[in-house]
């Protein structure tokens, strides 16, 4: 019976494991050092908010992994023999495949700060770093996070909901600026400072200070201003997990190096989800994809091929969403932080400041190429078809009301964004949708 090792037990390594196990009999081993059964990352923050305990976060129960004949090994793995075709793991010794899948996801991105390795320092990618943060932060009275992503931003919103003064600082002059186009920049901005975070803007991390038992008690910013603190969060991004790779001669370079069909250059091993870079990326889309949905696809992919169907990655329209405190932010397509000379831009925001849209499209052909929407939810399935069926904007907008869930539970700005868009671009006039009432006009 063929085997399958699978290195990780993230959302791209444990697809591949349910996806394998639908498609063939094989013998299927999950290892993980982190923890032993797959959780739900995207849920770290409530765990610490208190929404959630750990329990909660596992999709399956315990004996699913049984059940469906998948082996767990909470271990570490050391070395990969890629001609004998072994792994060597830290407590449980040798382990032979047929087929191995890298999907050691991601860590934290550390810039050898002067004092980075003292205690009460943590990212937030791992479970180990939840218990760190939550030793770290029991009964201090201020914190600091260095790095303005969306790691940051959830970081800043778990200590504030325990009442702990927070100093964000994010080197660019809005929050998120290298990725947001301005406007929404500057909104997300705002409202991060409406929910009691002391942001500095244009403002880096110079060292982190210690006190004499190796304890953080502040920081030095890029400016030279001396902050207190008794907890430093680095949030300053994410970078792929390729120690095992490289220890192994696996070729890396930011990532773990894959084809179209996620293979390395050894037969019979893969690397999937954060870990990965496409040597040749699909069109318009990055190297390295550290998202959910992505690693989620890699898992199908890679799944297929080693059921015997050789199947390219394929991972349709890029989409992401998060959360700004309580604004709720969805992206479809492309909406670039700078909108090049031949493409138009509309953008729409409420006067609450809490909810607008960005819409790009092609100058010339009028095509839709992308929406940021903040605080108002959408259906993906709508801009998803839209992207795919390659539809021009007044498409996009006449429709616009189609992309909106129940009313009665959410408030409809269709209209309004309609009026907006007339009146940015009168040439592309779209009709407001009038509503229906009891079958009347």
């Amino acid at each position: 019976m063929e085997h399958v090792v699978i290195i990780g037990n993230g959302i791209a390594g444990i697809t591949a494991a349910r996806h394998i196990r639908k498609q063939t009999d094989f013998r299927i081993t999950v290892i993980s050092a982190e923890s032993k059964y797959f959780w739900s990352r995207t849920a770290l923050m409530y765990i610490y908010m208190g929404h959630m305990k750990f329990r909660h976060t596992k999709p399956y129960e315990d004996d699913f992994w049984q059940k469906n004949r998948i082996d767990l090994i909470q271990d570490y793995a050391e070395h990969i023999d890629h001609d004998a075709k072994m792994v060597r793991l830290r407590k449980s010794g040798n382990l032979n495949y047929d087929h191995l899948i890298l999907a050691t996801g991601s860590k934290p991105a550390f810039f050898n700060w002067e004092g980075q390795d003292l205690k009460g320092v943590s990212g937030m990618v791992s479970l180990q770093d939840l218990e760190n943060i939550e030793s770290y932060t029991t009964d201090i009275d201020r914190a600091v996070i260095v790095g303005g992503g969306l790691i940051g931003i959830e970081l800043a919103e778990m200590l504030r909901s325990r009442d702990i003064k927070v100093t964000f600082l994010v080197r660019e002059k809005e929050f998120w600026q290298n990725v947001l186009p301005e406007q929404e920049a500057t909104m997300i901005s705002r409202h991060i400072r409406q929910h009691h975070v002391d942001l500095r803007l244009e403002t880096g991390l110079e060292k982190i200070l210690g006190d004499e038992t190796g304890q953080v008690k502040g920081v030095v910013t890029s400016g030279g201003e001396n902050i207190s603190c008794q907890f430093v969060g680095i949030t300053t991004g994410v970078r792929p997990n390729t120690d095992l790779a490289r220890a192994s001669g696996i070729p890396a370079d930011r990532g773990i190096l894959v084809n179209e069909f996620l293979e390395t250059r050894f037969p019979g091993v893969y690397a999937i989800g954060d870990c990965a870079e496409h040597i040749t990326p699909r069109p318009g889309r990055k190297a390295v994809e550290q998202v959910w949905y992505t690693g989620r696809i890699m898992g199908e992919t890679v799944a297929a091929t080693i059921a015997g169907k050789r199947t390219a990655y394929q991972p349709g329209p890029w989409f992401n969403s998060a959360k700004f405190f309580d604004i709720e932010y969805q992206t479809y397509g492309d909406v670039p932080a700078e909108t090049p000379e031949h493409l138009c831009d509309f953008y729409w925001e409420h006067e609450d400041g809490h909810h607008a849209v960005h819409l790009i499209f092609d100058r010339q052909s009028l095509q839709f190429c992308g929406i940021n929407s903040f605080g108002i939810r959408y259906r993906h399935e709508y801009f998803d078809q839209k992207l795919h069926e390659n539809a021009d904007i007044r498409s996009v907008m006449q429709d616009l009301h189609k992309a909106n869930f129940d009313s009665e539970f959410f408030r409809d700005h269709t209209k309004s964004i309609q009026q907006a868009f007339n009146q940015r671009y009168p040439d592309y006039q779209v009709k407001p949708i009038r509503k229906k009432f009891m079958g009347l006009i």
